[in-house]
């Protein structure tokens, strides 16, 4: 259940991009997270918080007003290994591109990788670590069998 921020100026991507944008970056850090078909527990419980910023509110050493992108992705504790952290750093920084149709993006996006801490992650009034989201991803995939079964 990761969270995305993406903080870019307000005129770098197209008008209504944010459906695209949101949708290809929940989809890449559940690919990355090793999610090869997502359920509705996952894409609903993936949020992606899009910040359009006045470009005087991004700044460098070098520019006080910077076309700079930062995608920063938090996720519960544990569930990135190392080639996954590659997989969606990489993967974000090309769709930032893409969408924006802006290559030079690609060395202008920063990816910032965030791991809540052991019970850092609350939702449903309840500060989840490795044994509450173990309970909850147990519950999630009875209720898909139970869900199969009916339909067969």
């Amino acid at each position: 259940m990761p969270m995305i921020d993406v903080y870019t100026p307000e005129n770098l991507f197209p008008a209504g991009a944010e459906n695209e944008l949101g949708t290809a970056l929940a989809h890449a850090i559940l690919r990355a997270e090793g999610v090869a078909s997502p359920s509705l527990f996952h894409l609903d419980n993936t949020a992606v918080f899009i910040h359009r910023l006045k470009a005087t509110d991004i700044h460098t050493g070098n520019t006080n007003s910077a076309n700079n992108v930062r995608v920063q992705i938090i996720t519960p504790p544990g569930v990135l290994n190392r080639e996954g952290q590659k997989q969606i750093t990489k993967e974000a920084t090309e769709i930032v591109a893409q969408i924006a149709g802006d290559d030079t993006l690609l060395k202008r996006t920063w990816v910032i990788l965030t791991e809540a801490s052991e019970g850092g992650w609350g939702m449903q009034g309840t500060a989840f670590g490795v044994e509450e989201f173990s309970a909850l991803a147990t519950r999630a995939a009875a209720a898909k069998a139970a869900q199969e079964a009916k339909e067969d």
